[in-house]
């Protein structure tokens, strides 16, 4: 599936929902893994209940409470050897991103569209067992700053990071 259809069709499912994470502490946080792949990720529990797998890969998806928000973390094979900037260019068919970081290990990118935000980061194995471990967030525009840093949190949590 294509990586931009996948992100705008979470934008629209969200854009009306809100969700005032201010008013959620980020307490509790957990570890989610996917095992077969090494994958690990803090997320705040106090804030997302699981929701059912991910569409994409080996993973689970969260919600908040309310349906505000989307947590989606999971894995799969980098079957064709890609690097993040590769993988960004076969997937993303479409400009207008608000945000994109693209390293030799990672690439972080977001885009705010009918009132909603969405930040996706995936980092890349270099191991013998080639690896894409991702997430995906969705929430409401509105509360971007409340957001701001449970984004960096989980960001900076998910691993393997291979530098």
């Amino acid at each position: 599936m294509c990586l931009v259809f996948h992100l705008l069709c979470s934008v629209a499912l969200f854009a009306s929902s809100s969700v005032e994470a201010q008013s959620r502490p980020a307490s509790d946080w957990q570890v989610f893994k996917v095992p077969d792949y090494g994958t690990r990720l803090k997320y705040p529990a106090s804030i997302f209940s699981a929701a059912g797998p991910a569409e994409t890969g080996v993973g689970r998806r969260f919600e908040s409470d309310d349906g505000g928000a989307e947590l989606t973390i999971y894995a799969r094979e980098n079957e064709d050897g890609d690097t993040p900037a590769s993988y960004l260019k076969k997937n993303l068919r479409q400009s207008g991103l608000d945000y994109e970081r693209v390293t030799r290990s990672f690439f972080a990118i977001s885009m705010e569209r009918q009132g909603t935000v969405l930040y996706s980061r995936c980092n890349f194995s270099r191991s013998a067992r080639r690896a894409i471990h991702c997430f995906d967030l969705v929430y409401p525009q509105t509360e971007k700053r409340a957001w701001d840093p449970v984004v960096t949190r989980i960001s900076l949590s998910l691993q393997p990071l291979e530098r």
